[in-house]
């Protein structure tokens, strides 16, 4: 399963998506800062499965249509930072789909996560990140997921990663930095974080006209995964 994440900045960044879709033959695209009124229904073999309506800069997502079915999807609104009170870029910062998968036979979780941004504090992200977890177990108990998205987590994430493992997640940094714009906040701001899942391996793209660099995640079923209906 092949997944990329791309922070659109503002949705400047809007018209590489195709070719970013077709050139890395992608099954999930997941997207954040993006205006939902501006997105194409299609990208070649990619579907538009669901984005926010709420947010002024939203998140949105597309799933190969021949590969998956999608039983739901949904956004879900996480504790807000100071940040958007005011400014209100973001009432919505998860979107999170259960996709049947055709050609493995088992359902999927895939979600497009955006935190709060760096005038927030890491314990706030933490507490979305977990907030984020939860929805998505609730989304399929037991199911194996993939969230990725921009994180704004670029310090301390050692700490993020006993977190996320807590949560009983794997916490998965890129080979490179994803943000490289202003020499003070360099770092990896976008991850991938999974449960049910082996990650192969998570390779940042070549930047765009975005101010993040879009990753590119490989993953498969974990082999230990064990779908409950056999369990049972």
């Amino acid at each position: 399963m092949r997944t990329i994440s791309y922070n659109l900045r503002k949705n400047r960044a809007l018209g590489e998506i195709g070719g970013l879709a077709e050139r890395h033959e992608i099954d999930i695209l997941c997207l954040q800062e993006a205006d939902a009124v501006a997105l194409p229904a299609r990208l070649g073999s990619l579907g538009l499965v669901h984005a926010t309506e709420n947010n002024r800069l939203g998140l949105a997502m597309y799933v190969r249509e021949d590969r998956f079915q999608v039983r739901s999807a949904h956004t879900f609104q996480l504790k807000k930072s100071l940040h958007d009170r005011v400014l209100a870029p973001a009432n919505e910062r998860l979107l999170g789909a259960r996709l049947h998968d055709r050609q493995t036979g088992h359902d999927v979780i895939a979600a497009s996560f955006h935190a709060a941004p760096l005038t927030a504090l890491n314990s706030l992200r933490r507490h979305q990140i977990h907030a984020a977890i939860a929805e998505l177990r609730a989304l399929g108990p037991g199911v194996p997921a993939l969230m990725v998205g921009d994180y704004n987590y670029p310090v301390f994430q050692a700490r993020l990663d006993r977190h996320v493992r807590e949560a009983g997640y794997d916490l998965t940094l890129s080979d490179r930095r994803t943000y490289t714009r202003y020499k003070m906040f360099r770092g990896h701001f976008d991850f991938a974080t999974s449960s049910g899942l082996s990650i192969e391996s998570v390779r940042t793209l070549d930047r765009g006209s975005s101010d993040h660099l879009p990753i590119l995640v490989q993953a498969r079923l974990a082999e230990e995964y064990v779908p409950a209906t056999v369990a049972a």
